[in-house]
Formats: structure tokens, sequence, C-alpha cells
């Protein structure tokens, strides 16, 4: 037996509420409040249903085989991935707008044979013109323009060489039994629900492109992030030639890879070695200026960090930092204030990671206090120099994983010294000098002398 229930829900945001009101009280829009009838079914007392169970299988006989990754022929991509592209696996591709994800997405469908493309904001012919601005050519590739899921599944379904399949974007995409226009949360979980089904039926990679808007919308795809395998976020300043990409979520493989690109004319291209890139603009050594070594994932790159540091006009000292926390830098300079009795708090205090990257790890902590202090002083650190540690609140400066692999790094860069944390068992690279510090008091004396 049945019981109705009616709930009044809003058709923008999802939200349900036991009576009418002129504006949802969750996202703020006026009129999308309307009743909707919910059947529940009657509880089973008896456990007594006419369901029918499913089919187990034992997990030796599984053949691993059948499902080996596609390899995508971008070695940054296949990175992020875990190796390449799993059969049967939804992922979505988020970014602002602008930032290149489209690009990326039929640069991938050109290499991937019997790929199919379909936009619900573009049409075959505006694909065409941005295929013919980026050079991207195939002859198997497969382009279209569909809103509705029913059409695309079907489509997805009847292209039996297929193996990817694009959707761009999901905000434009709608299914006719849910309410609501398209890209509002019913319809963005609906229409994803349907394309997971229809992954993980036919074995067929299908890859969903979402906005990120500024005001970060209940739409965008972090609704989406528990029902899809693969959560990629490309980003970067639009200002800047380079794109990161990282992976927020990741069901068969690693979330601590990136893969670094720069946007140039004829689309997004690979940068192989991400230290050589993010340094080759480097100019004359100047106060305020150094070098790091950050690890992402399992591979060390080295980014310049640089601060300004100049007298406050007002009674609060500003403090800006780019790429780099904001409240790890107040942190940092009370340390240095601290343990280290430099004047900083009567300085307006600026901070920037060059390149657009995140230095989000701790291991920049050192460079960081020795960029401040450098500025402070007004003395220029050596270009040879690179240095890598975290600093405690005692100022104490802390070891870091993965030494090894960070002075290699830094030889290959060609850095002829290191500034690293003091250990017990200190790591020794040939043909690089490494100077081991304790707190930042010492740091300031003995590299800033």
């Amino acid at each position: 037996m049945q019981k109705i229930q009616s709930v009044f829900a809003c058709s923008n945001c999802g939200a349900q509420f036991q009576k009418w009101t002129g504006r949802c009280l969750e996202c703020g829009k006026w009129g999308t409040i309307a009743e909707t009838k919910i059947k529940a079914e009657a509880e089973n007392k008896t456990g007594t249903g006419n369901y029918a169970p499913i089919e187990m299988i034992d997990l030796k006989s599984i053949d691993s085989k059948k499902f080996e990754r596609q390899k995508t022929n971008i070695e940054e991509l296949d990175r992020v991935l875990g190796g390449g592209l799993v059969p049967g696996s939804l992922i979505l591709l988020g970014g602002e707008p602008g930032i290149g994800k489209s690009t990326l997405a039929l640069q991938l469908a050109a290499i991937i044979p019997h790929s199919l493309y379909i936009s619900g904001e573009e049409s075959a012919e505006q694909i065409k013109l941005r295929a013919e601005r980026l050079n991207v050519k195939s002859n198997t590739l497969k382009l279209g323009n569909a809103t509705a899921i029913e059409n695309i599944i079907e489509t997805i379904k009847q292209n039996k060489e297929c193996t990817l399949a694009i959707v761009d974007s999901i905000q434009t995409i709608y299914a006719a039994e849910v309410e609501g226009e398209a890209g509002n949360i019913n319809q963005v979980r609906a229409c994803t629900v349907k394309l997971l089904e229809l992954a993980k039926s036919t074995g067929k990679t299908i890859v969903l492109i979402g906005q990120v808007t500024k005001e970060g919308t209940v739409a965008g795809p972090k609704t989406l992030e528990h029902l899809v395998d693969a959560v990629l976020y490309l980003e970067g300043d639009k200002y800047h030639i380079f794109r990161i990409l990282r992976a927020a979520k990741n069901r068969f493989g690693s979330t601590d890879e990136i893969g670094v690109f720069s946007m140039e004319s004829h689309g997004l291209q690979e940068v192989k070695n991400p230290s050589e890139a993010f340094l080759a603009g480097r100019g004359e050594p100047v106060p305020g200026s150094t070098i790091t070594c950050l690890m992402e994932g399992s591979r060390p790159v080295l980014v310049e960090i640089q601060a300004l540091v100049t007298k406050t006009n007002f009674g609060y000292p500003q403090r800006r930092a780019s790429g780099f926390d904001l409240n790890r830098l107040q942190v940092l300079v009370g340390v240095l204030s601290k343990r280290a009795d430099l004047p900083l708090d009567a300085y307006d205090i600026f901070l920037n990671v060059v390149g657009g990257l995140e230095a989000s790890e701790p291991a920049a902590d050192l460079a960081v206090v020795l960029a401040l202090a450098s500025a402070l002083k007004n003395k220029t650190i050596s270009k040879n120099i690179a240095s890598f540690g975290e600093v405690g609140l005692g100022g104490e400066i802390r070891p870091v994983s993965q030494t090894e692999k960070r002075l290699n790094e830094i030889k290959k860069m060609g850095f002829a010294f290191a500034v690293i944390p003091s250990a017990k068992n200190p790591t020794k690279v040939s043909d690089i000098k490494i100077a081991s510090v304790k707190n930042v008091k010492e740091l300031v004396e003995q590299i800033l002398k």
C-alpha cells in the first residue's frame, strides 16, 4: 500500500519545506517553491518482498585484463588519472569559465579513436571552428549538439565502436521527467545518475564538463563529486600561461599527482619539466627572492618565492599572499618576530609564488622565512641557493619527507647550494653543498650574515 505525501520543493536548489513560501530560504530565489507529491512505499513488516537477489561474482574469477586502462598519449593527463582512462568510468572535468576545459576535452577526443563529442553549448560547426584553430585533426571523431539526456544516452548506445564520450557541459543537459530548467540541482543530479548507469552498463568512459562559477552556485560540480568516479579540476590564472590539472577525487588512483600544461595558441601543451618552466623567467637576484622545492605527488617541482617588505603607512600593517595560505604567512611572520627578533610588526608584507602554483605543503616554510628576512634586511640571496623545510612555532626547522628526491631535483636544475633542516642522519648528494640549520635565528644569522 502506498502513502502519498505532499511537500514543497524549490526547483532551483532542491530544498524541501512543509509549507509554501514565496522565497526559498536556502538559495534565496523568488517564485521557485512548488508543491510536489511523493509516493512512499508502506513498510514491509513481513520482509517478504518480490525482489530478485543480485548476482554475486567471485573475486578470483574476475579477469582484470578486460579492464586495462586506456592510454590517452597525454602524459600529464595519464599521470593525474593514475595511468589512463578506466573503462566504464564517469569523470567530471571542472574549472572556471575560459580556463581551458573544452580545449583539453577536444584534444583528448581527437586522440581516442571513435570518440563522441556532444555539446549543449556549441553547434557542430562551431566545434569544427575551434578544432581548426587548435589544429586538432581526427578521422573518426564525431560531433553532435543535444541538450536532452534521453537523446544523448541513445546516441552513445548506438555507437558501438565508441569508447569515449564527452558531454559539454552538464549544466546544459536536462531530463524530461525531472521538473525545473537545465542547470538546477535536480536536473544536474538526475542527468549525472543516468550517465553513470550508462557508463557502468556499457563499459564506455564518459567525461562530463562542469562550470565552476566564482559565486559557487549549488548547480556546480561540487554537488556531483559523490556520484562520479573521478573529479579533475583545471586551475590557473587566465593571465598566466600555466594550467594545473589536479584530481580532487579518484577511485582508481592517487589524488596527489598534478599535470602541468601551458596554454598556447594551438591548445594546451604538456610541460615535461615544470621546474624549468617555472624558473624560466627568473631575472637577476634581488632581495626577497629565493627558490624552494615542492613535492606534487611523486614529482619534485622548483618554484620561486618572492617577498616584498615595506614600511607601513597606517597603524595596522597589511598582509597579502598569492599562491600561499595567508593564515600560514601570519604564523611565520609571528615566528620571525618572536624567535629571530625581526621587527616585522611595523611593515607591510606581500608574498607571491611565481607561476600560479599553490605552495600548500609545509616544506615551503623555510623559503618563505628566508625570503621575508632577505626583503627586510635588503640583502640578496645567492642565485645558486635553494631551500626547503617546515618551521615550527618555537622557531625550530623540522625535516620534511623525500629529502633526497628534492635534493636531486635541485642538483638537476643546476643549483650548487641547498639549505635544509638539520637531521640525525643527514642526506648526502654528490656535487651539491648542503647547509643544515636548526632554527630561524640560525638561518637569519648564517645565511644572511
